[in-house]
């Protein structure tokens, strides 16, 4: 998997992972946050939502334009310092609406002006003959090093969170910043019922005051818990910093395909496409575009009504065993041990595979039980965690899933990249089938109560609580589902894309993940509103239906490829 590759890959991954940790930080605690700075309804957070990350993938259509005209190289570091910028301005605590959302279209400029154009450098390095082979490894390869970063990036924000949370002497609950906003906007019935008394215990016991004044509890720990989330921001803007030093110091590494292609030396020797096949390819991409948005409308629900249901409907403590999964270093040993295994149980691993195989297996069960000693019996978790599980399966599923490919490859079943695609559409409906279920059965064998009901005393956390596994199932299942999809899309791209309009065609399949993103915070609006299992058939009737729509156009978008 990793043999044979240039060494630009490995830079343009290392530098894509430092600007995705950032970006991921951020996007765990995104919506936590607008709803501790704001107080705003879950439906406009939806709305907050899906508008940025809409941007977010919009605008590449403008970074590829630009680069495709002044090149790649340049348009990726002034994206980098246009996102530094938007994280600086993000991490100030006393900041005002009016510079928060500034920020966001700022970091949102900043992304489209990065992302595709760094997708763009990629494929080309692979336009070599030496290395045509082995480009879907390649975008697999990079696609883990997006999920490193991803995977840190929970883990950080929460360690931030809580470490300036306890500066003020508070620690997090999930219960208090909704029931905090309603009680500050209408004291006598903003909060009610077993709910009020709820708040009241919550606050009683964080402060140590039965008597506590719960209006300025509220508005102590709404400032303390906003300007905390802050403090996540910062961390972003550190690893952009890092993202543009490795991106310039190893720049000789990519520097050869930086090149725009009309003005490119190699574009001498590529067989032009004649004008019906530029039509065919721009047609086929066309209707791959189409059905993404959809995949990303269900898979972008990861800091939206996932983050919901983390917070709102998912137990937030844990016994000693449980908690394993939701700390990092004894994640990292348990990791450790697993991949230490895997080295000394395979026959094609030498004596130094296996060497290190048994270090990190010792290592890891050594840091495990030493962390597993000091836990205690209940261990509070934090609703951001969850978004850890995604990334982490990435990295480990991934080449699980070239595997399976290369295997069928083998048997003379290769499975195209549209076929993929399809497939990651039906695996996303099956993961959002297990919330239908959840959502039915996770009540004493009935329906859990929805989102509506709950608001109506103030609150917003369900006194049914589910096990962590629901998610954590989703997030598996959501996992595989991109792994057909993502990265065999944007290989896709870069095969089928026209040589002159490459950057404007990475920055198509970014506008259609950006339709699919803005799509994504709609379905804000029936979380708050429906059954929580009446959302989750919405997703996948519509994930359902993109997998066959992809299927009724299979053979065109086969020949696309070898036109």
């Amino acid at each position: 998997m990793f043999k044979g590759h240039p060494k630009g890959l490995y830079v343009l991954a290392l530098s894509n992972m430092g600007e995705r940790f950032g970006y991921y930080t951020m996007l765990a605690i995104f919506t936590l946050f607008i709803e501790a700075k704001l107080g705003l309804s879950q439906s406009d957070i939806g709305q907050v939502w899906g508008i940025f990350l809409a941007a977010v993938y919009a605008l590449p259509l403008i970074g590829g334009f630009l680069a495709d005209r002044m090149g790649y190289g340049k348009v990726v570091i002034a994206g980098i310092i246009v996102m530094f910028i938007g994280y600086i301005l993000l991490s100030y605590p006393p900041a005002s609406v009016a510079l928060l959302f500034t920020s966001l279209f700022i970091i949102a400029l900043g992304t489209g002006l990065f992302k595709g154009n760094m997708v763009v450098l990629l494929g080309n390095l692979y336009e070599d003959p030496q290395y045509n082979k082995l480009q879907d490894n390649a975008f697999n390869i990079y696609y883990m090093g997006i999920n490193v970063g991803a995977f840190f990036a929970p883990f950080a924000a929460v360690g931030m969170r809580d470490l300036f949370l306890s500066f003020d002497k508070f620690t997090y609950d999930a219960n208090i910043p909704r029931a905090a906003h309603n009680f500050l906007k209408d004291p006598v019935n903003g909060v009610t019922g077993d709910a009020l008394v709820k708040f009241k215990q919550i606050a009683a016991d964080m402060t140590g005051n039965a008597a506590v004044d719960l209006k300025l509890f509220s508005e102590q720990y709404l400032e303390s818990l906003s300007s905390a989330y802050n403090m996540g921001f910062a961390v972003a803007a550190a690893a952009i910093i890092v993202s543009f030093i490795i991106f310039l110091v190893f720049k000789k590494h990519y520097k050869h395909v930086d090149v725009i292609h009309k003005k490119s030396e190699r574009a001498k020797t590529t067989v032009e496409l004649t004008p019906k096949q530029t039509k065919d390819r721009i047609i086929a991409l066309v209707l791959v575009f189409i059905t993404v948005i959809f995949f990303w409308m269900a898979f972008h629900q990861n800091g939206l009504v996932l983050t919901y249901i983390a917070k709102n409907y998912t137990v937030g403590a844990l016994s000693k065993l449980n908690y394993v999964l939701f700390d990092l270093p004894a994640l990292l040993s348990l990791i450790a041990v697993i991949m230490g295994t895997i080295f000394l149980i395979l026959k094609s691993s030498t004596a130094l595979r296996r060497g290190i195989g048994a270090v990190l297996a010792i290592a890891g069960v050594i840091i495990l039980v030493m962390r597993y000693s000091g836990f205690d019996a209940i261990n509070k978790i934090g609703p951001e965690t969850f978004q850890a599980f995604n990334p982490i399966f990435v990295v480990f599923l991934t080449p699980i899933v070239i595997a399976f490919f290369a295997m069928m490859t083998r048997k003379g079943k290769e499975i195209s990249s549209p076929r993929k695609i399809g497939y990651g559409m039906f695996i996303a409906a099956i993961a959002y089938i297990i919330l239908v279920v959840a959502a039915l059965i996770g009540k004493d064998g009935g329906m859990l109560d929805s989102p509506m009901a709950i608001a109506k005393t103030g609150g917003s956390v369900s006194d049914v609580l589910l096990s962590p596994y629901w998610l954590i199932s989703t997030y598996f299942t959501l996992t595989i589902a991109e792994l057909f999809l993502s990265p065999m899309g944007l290989s896709f791209v870069a095969k089928v894309a026209p040589p002159k309009v490459k950057g404007l065609m990475q920055g198509g399949w970014l506008f259609a993940t950006a339709l699919g993103n803005y799509l994504s915070g709609v379905i804000a609006y029936p979380y708050e509103h429906l059954e929580l299992w009446q959302t989750f058939l919405i997703l996948v009737i519509t994930s359902l239906i993109s997998g066959i729509f992809i299927f009724s156009v299979i053979r065109r978008l086969e020949a696309a490829t070898k036109s």
